[in-house]
């Protein structure tokens, strides 16, 4: 039977965020999936996003996260359905920066530096949580080598698109023209998780030892 304390850490660590991350995350898929640029587009954009809440639906009870990874993925799915409504090369806020820069939509340039953000974070939780690297130096670098390594299949994956859809591709690509367009997605990746274990290890590893000294009582 679980202690008072432990039910009150998930208490605390789930409600009223949890309510207030569901609704924030339903609210968004919503406006999302109301009338998007493209059908198809909008799929494969917002999938990883559905994927993210099963997952996290799943593992809730017995593997509660930290909140800050709570919040970081929520973050990162509402990007996912922000690019998904309008195609990342579309997005009304960037239309401005287009006009008085490069003449391109950099908004899937957000999307690749979260993309390097939040899985360095996550995959930190998994690493310490489980004991697989000991050394600061060696679990960095090899959090850095896991986003850069998923930002290049997930570059595969738009190029498998483009081989399939040329238009849908496209879109979904979101190049733009830009011939360095897949080089510079793999670089803000790998910035994105160099930013996130600088900035936020220090907070991530206060709410780890909360959660395992609650756990241990």
């Amino acid at each position: 039977m679980e202690t008072v304390l432990v039910m009150h850490a998930r208490y605390r660590l789930t409600h009223p965020v949890s309510l207030g991350w569901i609704a924030t995350y339903l609210l968004v898929l919503l406006w999302s999936g109301t009338h998007p640029a493209d059908q198809v587009i909008w799929g494969l954009e917002v999938f990883p996003a559905i994927l993210g809440l099963v997952v996290l639906a799943v593992t809730f009870k017995h593997h509660p996260l930290t909140p800050l990874l709570y919040l970081l993925i929520l973050i990162h799915a509402v990007i996912l359905m922000i690019g998904g409504h309008y195609t990342y090369a579309d997005v009304p806020l960037f239309e401005y920066w287009a006009e008085v820069s490069d003449g391109r939509n950099n908004y899937d340039k957000v999307g690749h530096f979260a993309q390097g953000f939040i899985p360095a974070m996550i995959a930190r939780e998994i690493l310490l949580r489980c004991h697989v690297i000991a050394g600061n130096l060696w679990r960095n670098f090899f959090i850095c080598c896991f986003c850069l390594a998923f930002s290049a299949f997930y570059e595969l994956l738009e190029w498998w698109v483009a081989l399939l859809s040329e238009e849908t591709g496209d879109d979904f690509l979101g190049a733009q023209g830009y011939l360095w367009d897949t080089q510079s997605d793999m670089f803000l990746a790998l910035l994105g998780a160099i930013f996130a274990l600088l900035s936020m290890s220090r907070l991530h590893d206060q709410q780890l030892k909360e959660i395992s000294q609650t756990h241990a009582r």
